[in-house]
């Protein structure tokens, strides 16, 4: 039996921040990951692949569009599957070895090996070459993270039919691609192969995509996703989905409408990995989709072990986890009272092409609270780097207080939209007013003067 101050179960993100965590606290850690590399899905399958494969199809897309500069470049209209995933494959190389650098360089020993419950302090490691070892430990942290999941009527075989992890295992690039699922992965992925000049179709049963961003945005993106070759089929449940002779995938819709496509993402939510943790030896309960409840210190129904990450569901961000593994650890092991508690500002950003962003409050829930704002607005086009950037159709959007001018919330589309955002965020954070956009000098030319322009619009609106 080993013996441990604490246990770990997942490199992931928030495992990883955990891990390290206890150990500055001087403790001594082990941390069990079940996959062949550190990381989890967020470096391995989901988060950093998928939006470094955007990268390199955007990097892809500016060279033919070189013209815009006056400048004439020969580019190849094809691009092989190798050529797509080299440089995703290189990025998540390097963050692996950055991780177990990390881990390594704060004596947490790193365990592979599938980990279940034999107690609340006791955890079984199967390991690949099929021996079992027990480890103890005060503390045990689950952050097993999620995976895609998986209807029954949908027949997935990762050659025709994907789901948002094995389309990153394409064999080819299609010239038709079916996604089923609105929602923020549906959504980056459409973009993503669009851009390819592959003809997408994204079918979704709500009559708007991405119901929890602000309803401007989202018919801003709606357009410019038309405006790129994307079909909508909005308000469309699938009822059959079935490959016919020739590797062609057919799409029977509720309405009656039949979609024919080479390759098909069906993005239907995801379940939570608690299904092999032997949870009912400890009696720790689980949702429906198997995640596990928690409170505002990430403890679960059992004091001493906690959950942190994908796996407590909501929001379900790289980010948000990271500091959810902190503030667990400082809690448990009585760090510092400052890092006990998550900023309640959390900013959101969806990798579509253009990037969506936002952070505080929506229209909607101000309208629900009875609180009195207005709005500033601005576009990319109304700042020179905009001009220079040829990104036109960009807007930002401020929600402030009409009668305090206090922020309330930020929301932006366009490019940088996920490191432009922070700015408002920092503001909301020291409870700032709109003035401060006003009164702040920003580089000429850069995009953030658009928070300087859409603040005097929001003034403007009041006078």
């Amino acid at each position: 039996m080993k013996q441990y101050d604490l246990l770990v179960i997942g490199s992931g993100p928030a495992g990883e921040k955990a891990a390290v965590q206890a150990a500055k606290l001087k403790k001594r850690v082990v941390c069990v990951e079940k996959g062949r590399m550190v990381g989890g899905v967020c470096v391995n399958t989901g988060t950093l692949p998928s939006k470094t494969l955007r990268e390199t199809v955007l990097h892809y897309a500016r060279l033919k569009r070189r013209r815009v500069y006056g400048i004439q470049v020969a580019i190849r209209d094809d691009i092989s599957i190798p050529e797509l995933m080299y440089h995703k494959d290189q990025v998540i190389q390097s963050e692996r070895d950055v991780i177990e650098d990390h881990l390594s360089r704060n004596d947490v020993e790193l365990v592979n090996g599938t980990a279940s419950f034999i107690d609340d302090h006791t955890i079984n490691v199967l390991r690949p070459d099929g021996k079992s070892i027990h480890y103890e430990a005060e503390i045990i942290v689950i952050g097993t993270g999620t995976r895609p999941r998986r209807p029954e009527y949908v027949p997935f075989d990762d050659q025709n039919i994907y789901d948002d992890e094995s389309i990153l295992r394409l064999d080819r690039i299609p010239k038709r691609l079916g996604v089923v699922g609105g929602g923020v992965i549906g959504c980056e992925y459409a973009s993503i192969f669009a851009n390819l000049g592959i003809k997408v179709t994204l079918i979704d049963g709500r009559p708007q995509l991405l119901g929890h961003i602000d309803r401007e945005l989202v018919e801003t993106l709606q357009y410019k996703m038309r405006k790129q070759g994307i079909i909508l089929h909005l308000n469309e449940t699938v009822d059959k989905v079935e490959v016919e002779g020739d590797n062609q995938v057919r799409i029977d819709c509720n309405s009656g409408k039949v979609i024919h496509c080479d390759k098909l993402l069906y993005t239907a939510g995801r379940l939570a990995n608690t299904n092999n943790l032997n949870l009912e030896a400890i009696g720790l309960e689980t949702t429906k989709k198997g995640m596990i409840p928690v409170n505002e210190n990430y403890q679960t129904s059992i004091p001493h072990i906690y959950a942190v990450g994908d796996v407590v569901g909501f929001p379900m961000l790289a980010s948000a986890s990271q500091d959810q593994g902190r503030i667990a650890m400082c809690h448990a092991f009585e760090g510092p009272e400052e890092r006990q508690r998550m900023n309640r500002f959390l900013p959101y950003a969806i990798y579509t092409i253009p990037e969506l962003a936002i952070v505080g409050e929506t229209e909607e829930s101000l309208t629900d609270k009875k609180i009195p704002y207005e709005i500033g607005h601005a576009f990319y086009r109304e700042v020179p780097r905009g001009q220079i950037l040829n990104e036109m159709d960009g807007m930002l959007k401020l929600l402030f207080n009409r009668e305090t001018l206090q922020l309330l919330g930020v929301h932006i589309i366009g490019l940088a939209a996920s490191e432009m955002i922070h700015t408002g965020q920092a503001v909301l954070s020291f409870g700032g007013k709109i003035t401060y956009f006003i009164d702040t000098v920003f580089n000429y030319p850069t995009l953030h003067e658009i928070y300087k322009t859409a603040a005097f619009n929001g003034i403007n609106r009041l006078e």
